[in-house]
């Protein structure tokens, strides 16, 4: 990242989606107030509007991790390097990205301390110490926290040295309770995306080649954003014996017998911001969905002579007192503004709805709302702000999940040789479904030729209406952040 000075206002128009999605995105994170680029290398700093909206993310996944049975802990940010080798392959796929400790004051340490990329060697060090009999598992901890991944091309929220995320580590007596665990994870990341973040997501394995390295099979869940290239939005590994055999992570079997346990991994992190912005936005800003909106409606007071403002206003406090604990409503009176510029501000930011009240709606007893995705307007009774408006919302937050779901059916083709994929991706954009039999000679021609890689082979073959006979399998190719 190179650090420059924003000097710009949020309405000031931003570049069209079309002429340069790049450049698009780049401005409305900026505008709309969610990050900021940091004057560390590589590195974000998210702004309060920004880190609202991953507390309300935060939020409601931890609800769907806890409500499976997991619990919340926390693990050292610094590995000692010694630890990080014992998993060869572990270490070799994080080993460009790492980050390393080498002094503690002045003085050079003994052992160099890795920051954490991800958990697993310290966490499995501490599951061999903590499991001991087939009484102690399953192991469901969970941790939030942030991680450091050296990375040489960085763009806000999508590719960061330092990102926020949570990461699952389970350890399981069976191969049978860890594949099960590592696709309840699978699904309630697939829920909270698609319910919450309105994203409509394609879930299944990835390809030998795409794996996490150590783990016997990685799924992952696959958006589309609106230029066409698909965003890696969780996964969830199988990490099978691999890691236990590393770190001696053994319990005693109901026969007596010491056994090593099976243990699965799984994550999400900031980067879906990006993703929400990618998805739902438009040439206008952001479109969040109402269901994680720091603010899901502002109210904007109008008036035009200053005998109107006091009546205004008092009507103002009754909405706010009919809408208070409903919804996360914000009243704009900023008096250095005017009416059509806080419209324009909170168009970029995404708020859902707006609320405008001015002296007719004063007479009439009512408010004028306006949606973002559509920009519909209705006229509702005071009396009636309580139901209608939490409906409202809860209608916008399935109109951005179709509008995305449609956008990437449009996207989403059929090919079935090489000469048809490279001829889609020389000419068109999005997702192309292959009838698949985990050619690895074919996946890496696909990547060579095209640049579009194996995103995942869906589970549900039945997504692909039209694409695929039933039961046929599918791998989803694509370009992709």
């Amino acid at each position: 990242m190179t650090e420059t000075k924003d000097t710009s206002h949020f309405v000031e128009d931003l570049t069209d989606q079309s002429d340069d999605f790049s450049r698009w995105y780049n401005e409305v994170v900026r505008k709309a107030q969610l990050a900021d680029y940091a004057p560390v290398r590589g590195c974000m700093v998210i702004r309060p509007y920004g880190f609202a909206l991953w507390e309300n993310m935060q939020r409601l996944l931890d609800e769907r991790i806890k409500a499976t049975g997991h619990q919340n802990a926390y693990f050292p940010l610094l590995i000692p390097e010694s630890l990080l080798a014992l998993e060869a392959e572990h270490v070799e796929g994080f080993a460009p990205q790492v980050a390393w400790v080498t002094h503690g004051g002045d003085e050079k340490l003994e052992e160099r301390y890795c920051v954490r990329p991800t958990s697993e060697a310290i966490i499995c060090k501490m599951y061999s110490r903590w499991i001991e009999s087939y009484r102690d598992l399953p192991v469901l901890i969970n941790q939030w926290c942030n991680v450091m991944r050296w990375e040489k091309v960085t763009r806000l929220f999508l590719r960061t040295a330092e990102f926020l995320w949570q990461e699952g580590h389970t350890a399981h007596a069976t191969a049978e309770e860890a594949q099960k665990e590592t696709l309840l994870a699978l699904e309630f990341y697939r829920d909270f995306v698609e319910r919450d973040l309105a994203i409509p997501v394609f879930c299944g394995p990835k390809s030998e080649a795409e794996k996490f390295p150590g783990a016997d099979m990685t799924y992952s869940l696959e958006a589309l954003m609106r230029d066409g290239k698909a965003l890696q939005a969780g996964t969830s590994h199988n990490l099978g014996q691999h890691f236990a055999k590393v770190f001696d992570i053994t319990f005693q079997d109901e026969q007596g017998k010491r056994q090593f346990v099976y243990q699965t991994s799984w994550g999400m992190t900031t980067r879906m911001i990006g993703a929400l912005t990618m998805v739902h936005g438009d040439d206008q800003g952001l479109k969040l969905p109402p269901r994680v909106a720091p603010i899901q409606a502002v109210v904007v007071p109008i008036w035009r002579k200053e005998a109107e403002k006091s009546a205004v206003l008092e009507f103002v406090g009754r909405v706010r007192a009919a809408l208070d604990r409903v919804v996360r409503l914000y009243v704009d009176d900023r008096d250095q503004y005017t009416p059509g510029w806080k419209y324009n501000e909170h168009e970029m930011r995404g708020v859902p709805v707006r609320l405008e009240i001015g002296p007719r709606d004063v007479a009439n007893g009512a408010v004028m709302s306006v949606r973002r995705d559509n920009r519909a307007k209705e006229s509702i009774p005071l009396g009636a702000l309580g139901q209608r408006v939490p409906a409202l919302l809860a209608e916008v937050q399935q109109a951005l999940f179709r509008s995305a779901l449609e956008f990437r059916d449009q996207n989403t083709a059929r090919a079935s040789t090489l000469a048809e994929i490279e001829a889609h991706f020389a000419e068109r954009r999005g997702y192309v479904a292959v009838p698949w039999k985990d050619e690895a000679a074919l996946e890496a021609q696909i990547k060579e030729r095209t640049g579009a890689t194996l995103r995942c082979v869906p589970l549900a073959t039945g997504n692909f209406t039209g694409l695929g006979a039933d039961g046929e399998r599918l791998a989803l190719f694509a370009r992709a952040y």
